[in-house]
C-alpha cells in the first residue's frame, strides 16, 4: 500500500503542463462503451481522471460523471471543470468511497499501470451495477508525426533518463499495460472480456510534442534533480523538433488500445 500511495504523488506540481500537452480522448470510447451497456449510462466513474482530460468526454453522455483521483494538485486542475453533471472527488482507485453497484461504467485512461489491480478490480465489481463494464484506455508514445520526428522523441526521452536512470523507479510502483487484459480476466468479477484498438488525429506543435514528454512523472523527476543537464537537453529536442516540424501546428495520430470487462447481469 505504501507504494500505491507514493503514486499518488508522482504528478505533483506538473497537473496544468499535463491538462496542457496530453492527448484528448475521443469521442469513441463514449460510443462503444455506450454500445456495450446497451443504453445511455446513468453514472461514469473515472479512475485515476488526472485533471479532468478523461472526463470531460464524457460530458453530456452521462446523466453524472465521477472523476476519482488521489493527486492534490490534479484534483485542482480538473475541478475547474466541473458542472454539467461533472463532479470530482480525491481518493485511491481502490478506496473510492462510493456505494455498492452505483456505476454503469468504470473506465480508466492512461492511469491504471499507476494501481494495483487485484483490489482495483476488487473496487471497480463493488461499484458497477450488474451488466456494467469497466474499460482500460491507453495511448501509444509518441503520437504519429513523422518517423524523424518520432525518433527525436524516442531519443530524447532516453537520454534524458539516462542523466539518472535509477532515480524515477524510487518509491514507486507500477504494472505493465500489456497485463490490463490478463488481469481484468484472471480476476474472475467480469464474464466477457476484449480489446479494442482505434486512433484519433489532433493538431499539435513542436512545443506541445515537447511538453507531451515531459509531462511524464519520470521526465520531471530529471528536470527536478538535474536541472541545468536536463535543461540544456531540453533546449536542444525544441529546436530539433521546430527544425523538422517547423513553428506552426500541424496534425498527429494517437493511437489507443482498449481492454474491457463486463459484470454479469445477474
Amino acid at each position: 500500500m505504501d507504494n500505491v500511495l507514493e503514486n499518488g504523488t508522482r504528478f505533483d506540481g506538473i497537473a496544468d503542463l499535463y491538462d496542457e500537452a496530453r492527448p484528448r480522448v475521443p469521442l469513441y470510447p463514449v460510443e462503444i462503451l455506450t454500445r456495450y451497456l446497451g443504453r445511455t449510462p446513468e453514472r461514469v466513474v473515472d479512475l485515476g481522471c488526472g485533471p479532468g482530460i478523461s472526463t470531460e468526454v464524457w460530458r453530456g453522455h452521462a446523466a453524472e460523471v465521477i472523476g476519482i483521483e488521489p493527486n492534490a494538485d490534479m484534483i485542482r486542475c480538473a475541478k475547474t471543470k466541473e458542472g454539467e453533471g461533472l463532479v470530482f472527488r480525491q481518493a485511491f482507485g481502490q478506496e473510492t468511497g462510493l456505494s455498492d453497484d452505483c456505476a454503469d461504467i468504470v473506465v480508466s485512461s492512461q492511469a491504471f499501470h499507476w494501481r494495483e489491480p487485484v483490489a482495483t478490480l476488487r473496487e471497480i465489481h463493488r461499484i458497477l451495477k450488474a451488466g456494467g463494464i469497466f474499460s482500460t484506455i491507453d495511448y501509444e508514445w509518441p503520437p504519429s508525426c513523422g518517423w524523424k520526428a518520432e525518433l527525436a522523441f524516442q531519443k530524447f526521452s532516453h537520454d534524458l533518463i539516462q542523466l539518472d536512470p535509477e532515480g524515477p523507479k524510487q518509491g514507486i510502483i507500477r504494472w505493465k499495460k500489456s497485463d490490463h487484459l490478463k488481469h481484468i480476466r484472471e480476476s474472475g468479477h467480469f464474464v466477457y472480456s476484449r480489446e479494442l484498438f482505434f486512433a484519433s488525429t489532433e493538431r499539435c506543435s513542436a512545443q506541445r510534442l515537447v511538453n507531451m514528454a515531459l509531462s511524464r512523472s519520470s521526465m520531471q523527476y530529471i528536470v527536478t534533480h538535474h536541472p541545468q543537464e536536463a535543461g540544456e537537453m531540453i533546449q536542444t529536442f525544441q529546436e530539433e523538433l521546430k527544425r523538422l516540424l517547423g513553428t506552426g501546428e500541424f496534425e498527429v495520430s494517437i493511437s489507443y488500445r482498449m481492454r474491457m470487462g463486463v459484470k454479469a447481469e445477474v
